[in-house]
């Protein structure tokens, strides 16, 4: 399989942040403090130094909600709604079921909290449904975007960026009466670490019925397992294409699929484009996306320790 994931404009991240063998630079991401795992799944910033006058095309594609904090930069992101622009500010992006495209100008710097999904409608108190493929101010999950925006100095370092909305989001949490349920939480993380079992099978061994594990899942993913699995599927994969994933996994990967036309079909539906397409086509804000979801997926099977260098560095 090709691959290829050179960024296509200067990308000047701090070498805190680090590089993968290729050269692509990385976010900074870790995993959210002890007490705010069961709510938040990955925590990162990411700093874009774009030349003035040049734009980065590429892709936004997550399958979590995420709370992004807009220090400076511009953006435009395709939407359900259509394409939106943002500037300075604070966000809530629902999920996405698809590989959205995204614009990035400017100095751009971005925080970002991504949610567990087993979180998401305890904080929203509505259907994450309604807000897949979306985005909407904070406020929508009751933070306030100028506290946000507050407590986070631009001259900061990332540590300090990431342990400020920790503490935020830490009184959020004490406010929320909900708690995430457990069987979505166990069905996410048997999604990480296989998505390939059969919905009947990840409801055995959830200890629940098939019909009460798809409203469960369609309730705090926002579509039905199947679609959970096919999407986890997919974004294993484009981490592999982009570099950042186990190379001691790659066979396992690309047995997930019956045979090559069926990636083709699932990379045309997902990502827009063939495999050998999206392994041409520079992702470079995706592919900082995909290193911290690999980052995350491999803690939890505890094939990597927080901290410690990362298959592709």
């Amino acid at each position: 399989m090709i691959r290829s994931s050179r960024p296509a404009v200067d990308l000047r991240l701090g070498s805190a942040f680090g590089h993968t063998r290729d050269g692509q630079p990385l976010a900074y991401n870790r995993a959210p403090a002890p007490d705010l795992a069961g709510w938040i799944a990955r925590i990162y910033a990411v700093r874009l130094g774009i030349p003035a006058g040049e734009t980065i095309s590429c892709g936004l594609f997550a399958d979590t909600g995420c709370i992004r904090i807009q220090l400076s930069g511009d953006w435009a992101v395709e939407t359900r709604d259509g394409e939106e622009a943002f500037g300075r500010g604070a966000l809530f992006f629902g999920p996405q079921s698809r590989l959205r495209s995204l614009k990035v100008s400017g100095e751009a710097v971005t925080i970002g909290v991504a949610l567990r999904p087993s979180a998401c409608v305890p904080l929203l108190k509505s259907r994450l449904r309604d807000m897949v493929d979306r985005a909407a101010s904070a406020e929508a999950i009751g933070l306030s975007p100028d506290l946000l925006l507050s407590r986070l100095r631009p001259d900061g370092s990332p540590e300090e960026w990431l342990s400020a909305v920790e503490a935020v989001f830490r009184q959020l949490v004490a406010a929320t009466p909900l708690r995430p349920d457990p069987i979505t939480t166990r069905f996410e993380e048997r999604a990480l670490a296989d998505p390939t079992v059969s919905v009947t099978l990840a409801a055995r061994e959830l200890g629940v019925d098939r019909r009460r594990l798809e409203r469960l899942v369609n309730r705090d993913f926002g579509m039905p397992p199947k679609q959970v699995l096919k999407r986890a599927r997919a974004l294993d994969m484009a981490a592999h294409l982009r570099g950042v994933a186990d190379e001691n996994e790659a066979e396992a990967l690309a047995l997930r699929y019956y045979d090559e036309s069926h990636l083709i079909h699932e990379f045309i539906e997902l990502f827009g484009m063939p495999p050998r397409q999206f392994s041409a086509t520079p992702q470079p804000m995706f592919t900082l996306l995909l290193e911290a979801r690999q980052t995350r997926r491999l803690e939890m099977m505890n094939r990597l320790r927080p901290g410690e260098r990362r298959p592709w560095q």
